[in-house]
Order: C-alpha cells, then structure tokens, then sequence
C-alpha cells in the first residue's frame, strides 16, 4: 500500500514492479483497442524480442513492449489483448471502499496501537497532484485512483501515511516517528517517487518536507 534510470538505448530501459504479463506472439490475436483505450499507451519496439509482448503500467500510462519485426497491425492487435489482460488482472486485486477501510483499521492496529480510527475510506478520482488526503475533523481518507494496480506495500504506505495524520496533522518530526514503525516506509516512497519522475510530475508527494512545501497530504489539519 520503490526509481529507476533512464539512460541507455530504448531496449534495455528498467522496468518498475509493476503487473508484468508475458504471451507468446501467436496468430488470431483479440480485436483492437478502442480508441479511448490508447490514449495512455505507450509502445516500444526491441530488436532483442522475437516472440514474447509484454505490457506494464507506469505511473497513468501504459507501456507494451513488443518485438521490432511486428507490423503496425500485428502492434494494435496485441496492444488491445494486453490492455484487456492487464484490466482483468487489476480488477481482480483491487480493493473496494470497504475493503480499503477494513485495511485501513488493520494497519492502524499493527502499526499505530489502534489509534487511528478513520469514520471513511475510499477511493476518488479528482486527486491528480496527490496520492491521498484526510480531513481529520471529520475522519475520513481518499486515496487517487493512480494507486490502483500499484504494489500492495505502496498502498499500505499511504494508507498509513494518511492514518497517520488523524493523529498528527502536520509534517513534523512526530508525524514521520510514527511511520518509521511500517518496515517499508522508505522502499514506498521510492517507489513512488520512480513513478513522479516517470510522469515528470513538478512535486514528489510522500516527500519529507517542510509545511511550506507541496506534499499529498497537505490538506490535511
């Protein structure tokens, strides 16, 4: 609930611990995309590939890499099947409402004594500059839809992050004390800060920072 680096030729780029799916270049593959479905697709080619397609998200895109040799038709048909694997393959995982808040209380018990008792949890869609926010006053947490699909300790993170300002509203040095309990703290915020720079975003939310500084929680307190 982790970022790597972008020198070298386009076949060789890292790519993030995001959902990797492999399928064998075969014939008869699904309809194309539909248009829509392209808009945050991004293909690479590889010399090095002679069979295999193999599809990942990275931060709102989604990136397929494919072997040089595929025709441009072969690419969207291929494309279309890996958007549709990596959307059934998301569904599957991701949690609902309930369930974020039902984590949300597990988390609090292991990792804040209880004390954080959140009255709502649940997922928005109009949180683009920030992974999450709380209103404390009124106990309720929202986490960006961009969290879903990611890895479940970067959900965790966050979840504990936005836990842990119903309990300190700021970002002073009580606030981080209380997340240096969760073990995957650091490995989180380097992951999301991977994705930052892979959008090219202007702030690293998570970031330890002074008040004054943009963050993703900020609105809370």
């Amino acid at each position: 609930m982790a970022a790597p680096s972008s020198r070298g030729r386009p076949d060789q780029q890292p790519r993030p611990a995001q959902p990797q799916l492999q399928a064998q270049h075969q014939p008869s593959p699904p309809k194309p995309a539909e248009p829509h479905d392209r808009t945050r697709v991004e293909v690479r080619r590889s010399a090095r590939r002679s069979r295999t397609v193999s599809a990942y998200r990275e931060g709102d895109r989604t990136v397929v890499l494919i072997p040089a040799r595929m025709s441009h038709a072969e690419e969207q048909r291929w494309v279309a099947q890996m958007l549709e694997k990596l959307a059934a393959q998301e569904s599957r995982r991701i949690p609902g409402d309930d369930a974020l808040e039902a984590r949300a209380r597990e988390l609090s018990a292991a990792y804040l004594d209880g004390r954080a008792q959140p009255a709502q949890v649940r997922w928005v869609t109009n949180q683009n500059s920030r992974w999450g926010s709380c209103t404390p006053s009124e106990r309720t947490i929202r986490l960006s839809h961009r969290l879903q699909g990611m890895p479940e300790y970067v959900l965790d993170y966050v979840l504990l992050h936005e836990l842990a300002h119903l309990l300190v509203p700021d970002h002073g040095p009580g606030f981080w004390a209380l997340l240096e309990a969760y073990p995957r703290t650091e490995r989180a915020r380097g992951y999301l800060e991977g994705v930052v720079s892979a959008a090219r975003l202007p702030h690293i939310p998570g970031a330890r920072s002074s008040d004054s500084e943009a963050d993703p929680a900020r609105s809370c307190g």
